[in-house]
């Protein structure tokens, strides 16, 4: 099958996201289909790592390579 009729933004995934939170709510707008907001932050004891709880139910962090992850915990 050809990606020619594949847009350019639908092929971007979560990882490739720039590591600013400007960035994470554009992609996840996109990806929802509407407003995506921060609920609060929470610092992870298992990752040592700061997560964003999202509106759409999921927690987001920036791993060690400085990238974009769903947090499970």
């Amino acid at each position: 099958m050809s990606s020619a009729f594949v847009k350019e933004t639908e092929s971007e995934q979560l990882k490739d996201v720039m590591p600013n939170m400007a960035s994470l709510l554009f992609f996840l707008k996109r990806e929802n289909g509407g407003t995506i907001r921060e609920l609060h932050r929470r610092f992870s004891e298992k990752h040592q790592k700061e997560v964003h709880e999202m509106s759409d139910g999921l927690g987001y962090m920036l791993n060690e390579a400085n990238q974009w992850q769903v947090v499970l915990d």
